[in-house]
């Protein structure tokens, strides 16, 4: 058995600890150090989780351990600078999502991963839910899909900064299932189409409701719909998954095995599998990553696609009309070049004999 892998966790607030706990569980990895803005928060984060000897910083500098991957957890706003610096540093990324806050600063973090050459892999942990894999055979068995539908109905009252977004449906929920449908389907998105509104009777200052429909290369579409300020009767935080086959339909409540039926009117029952679900799914694909060479999914190039999905969707709401995946691209990867200071990111970038390339759509 291979010594486990020496993590350098950065991040201990509410989702730092669902690492912590995760970390802890796992015996192929092992936390050696603690990193948080807050010293006082990250010790109690770490005493409170199993992690009593592990030394804690403000910074990774302070820190006099060797490690051989970090794990950032911090607020969106900052992976672009702790997740780069790791890697320009030497070692491998385990990236909390959302990626970044934009395309541009993701294709930034594409590059230094290729200028590193260590994985930057993000934890789109969604992916990783048995029954998420259950219903994939089933789609697989059932043929191609025409349609794939998922609607998301809740009412929670976060307060903070979610209430104050202008898209808080989209930017902050949506990534989750745009970026499952891409898992499902097995193709990726062109182009999307989406109006996106505030009920009356909303508590949010932004639009918490929105409905998109995404056009697949393969001519598949997935039409999400949904609401943050939808009491009663509401779905799984997953949502509610049908697809469309001419072998039959499949659904998924997001939380239960999923259901499928033939078109013969035969059930096709669900296969579920022992394996690790959420985070630690994401953890356990990125030690073998690490330590294989194999490439994860959502590995960095892969799913800078599900955050353009994101910024497309908000730019069709903004403007009322049909927006291409690639066009967000190209414009982001525009931007990147003109504000990229580092100089051997800047290479990378314009080494590219394209984005839409880099990323794996076709141009």
């Amino acid at each position: 058995m291979p010594e486990p892998l020496r993590l350098l966790q950065v991040g201990a607030g509410g989702m730092g600890r669902a690492w912590l706990r995760t970390i802890a569980a796992n015996p192929d990895v092992q936390l050696v150090g603690l990193v948080d803005l807050d010293l006082d928060v990250a010790r109690a984060a770490a005493d409170d989780n199993g992690h009593h000897d592990v030394p804690v910083a403000t910074s990774i500098e302070e820190l006099a351990v060797q490690f051989e991957a970090v794990i950032d957890v911090t607020v969106p706003v900052a992976h672009p600078k702790v997740s780069v610096e790791a890697l320009l540093g030497g070692v491998p990324v385990l990236c909390e999502k959302p990626l970044a806050e934009t395309v541009r600063e993701c294709l930034q973090m594409v590059a230094a991963s290729e200028v590193s050459g260590k994985l930057l892999m993000v934890s789109q942990s969604r992916r990783y839910f048995r029954a998420v894999n259950a219903f994939q055979r089933q789609l697989a068995e059932l043929g191609p899909i025409g349609t794939l539908s998922c609607e998301f109905y809740k009412a929670p009252r976060f307060g903070g900064f979610r209430e104050r977004m202008a898209e808080p449906l989209l930017v902050d929920m949506a990534i989750h299932q745009f970026d499952l449908s891409r898992k499902l389907i097995g193709s990726e998105p062109v182009s999307v189409y989406c109006d996106s509104y505030n009920p009356s009777w909303s508590w949010f200052d932004g639009n918490a409701a929105a409905s998109a429909i995404f056009t697949y290369a393969d001519g598949t579409r997935f039409a999400f719909t949904g609401s943050w300020c939808a009491p009663g009767l509401e779905t799984s935080w997953n949502g509610r998954w049908r697809a469309s086959t001419p072998g039959g339909t499949a659904t998924w409540d997001g939380d239960n095995p999923p259901v499928a039926e033939l078109a013969s009117g035969e059930a096709l029952p669900a296969v579920m599998a022992d394996e690790p679900e959420e985070i630690a799914g994401s953890l356990v694909e990125f030690v073998d990553a690490v330590r294989t060479s194999a490439s994860p999914q959502s590995e960095v190039h892969s799913n800078v696609i599900s955050l353009a999905m994101v910024e497309s969707a908000v730019r069709s709401a903004n403007t009322g009309a049909p927006v291409r995946i690639a066009d967000v691209i190209t414009d982001a990867y525009t931007e990147a070049l003109s504000t990229t200071q580092n100089p051997d990111l800047l290479a990378a970038l314009k080494s590219w004999t394209s984005p839409l390339t880099a990323v794996g759509l076709k141009p």
